[in-house]
């Protein structure tokens, strides 16, 4: 069976991401419900329920116990309009309570999964931009969209076929093994099959991790402290009773995903799992997975991928080490979830920054013709 490493959502309101992925031609594989809606469970209280969010901006929703979080009223959620404007960028802790039914059944979950760090040290900057983009502008942007065959056949195969379909040689398995300057600008680049010079008008875009770009241009500012996700998959045929997204509470497990022969667990910032042996750890997830979906305790064919720098810390402090896409270099731009966008390490974010890498080079170009 095929598998991505991990299970990525999008939201209805990630402008840019539907965007690159209809011009690509694939945004027809990104499905999701009708409407903006998160089931749960609680392991320890033994609870299920269902956020629906309200379609428009105002947040009716709230107002109505049977969409809200279990055992809250509408004034618990009113933190979120402080978090959403936050001035200086403070750890979240500093800005809301992270106790509570409200934190603890929705906030807490929701913050973990898009920052990957423990929500109360993450950066209210970021959150808050979470926040305005998805929450504020409500339903409509909230909707879950999930890749049923993998992320790589929404955002990568269908990009790879665009690209050479219009003359675009890729290369693959060549690393980038250096860069060389004269002056303020890259004169050539070397590759493991070999070097590539570059002629006065051409122009690099460097997409690598922070820790890459680091080292291949040594006076560059990145994030230096990264957190990790692990992602389990498990051969199996999902129950008719499992929603295709299920968020855990109280557990090892926090999104549970149920796709055509297979479900899948996402647990971020999991830094705590990565001594754990893997076959100790696979039998804990399944062992979670089969209460909630009732299946039995025998552990079924399994796959763990555990990514020890899957994103940048997003602390305030590790955020305001972003780059901009701008360089010290003419000629080259950068890209990437953990530059300066504004928003946490987000697939949003990662396509976010290549449109902007995009127009800084086209701007570059149509100035110097």
């Amino acid at each position: 069976m095929l598998i991505d490493n991990g299970t990525h959502l999008v939201l209805s309101g990630n402008h840019a991401a539907l965007s690159f992925a209809k011009t690509i031609g694939s945004e027809q594989q990104l499905q999701g419900p009708a409407e903006a809606e998160y089931p749960f469970v609680d392991l320890a209280a033994d609870a299920r329920w269902t956020l629906r969010f309200s379609e428009g901006r105002i947040p009716w929703w709230v107002f109505d116990k049977d969409r809200r979080v279990p055992q809250t009223g509408a004034i618990d959620y009113l933190p979120l309009a402080r978090l959403a404007w936050t001035a200086a960028d403070k750890p979240i802790g500093q800005v809301m309570n992270c106790t509570g039914p409200m934190y603890e059944r929705f906030m807490g979950p929701f913050l973990r999964a898009a920052l990957n760090i423990a929500p109360r040290d993450g950066s209210s900057r970021l959150a808050g931009a979470l926040v305005r983009e998805t929450l504020a502008r409500g339903g409509r942007a909230c909707r879950p969209l999930l890749a049923g065959d993998g992320i790589g056949n929404v955002f990568v195969e269908p990009a790879v076929r665009y690209l050479q379909g219009r003359g675009v040689s890729i290369m693959f398995e060549d690393e980038l093994l250096g860069l060389h300057f004269s002056g303020r600008h890259i004169s050539r680049a070397d590759f493991k099959s070999g070097p590539v010079t570059l002629a006065h008008d051409d122009a690099v875009i460097l997409a690598v991790p922070p820790y890459v770009a680091a080292a291949l241009l040594p006076a560059l500012q990145t994030p230096t402290l990264f957190r990790g996700i692990v992602n389990a998959h498990f051969r199996v045929d999902p129950p008719s009773q499992l929603p295709p997204m299920l968020g855990v509470i109280n557990g090892t497990c926090e999104w549970i995903f149920a796709h055509p022969g297979r479900i899948s667990v996402t647990i971020s910032d999991a830094g705590r799992l990565f001594d754990m042996p893997r076959a100790a750890l696979a039998q804990t997830i399944w062992r979670e997975v089969a209460a909630v979906a009732r299946l039995p305790e025998t552990l079924p064919p399994w796959q763990l991928v555990r990514e020890r720098r899957a994103t940048f810390a997003a602390t305030p402090e590790q955020n305001a080490l972003r780059p901009a896409a701008e360089t010290a270099w003419s000629n080259l731009i950068l890209a990437g979830d953990w530059t300066a966008t504004g928003l946490p390490a987000t697939l949003e974010s990662a396509v976010r920054s290549g449109y902007r890498a995009a127009d800084l080079i086209g701007h570059s170009l149509r100035a110097a013709a």
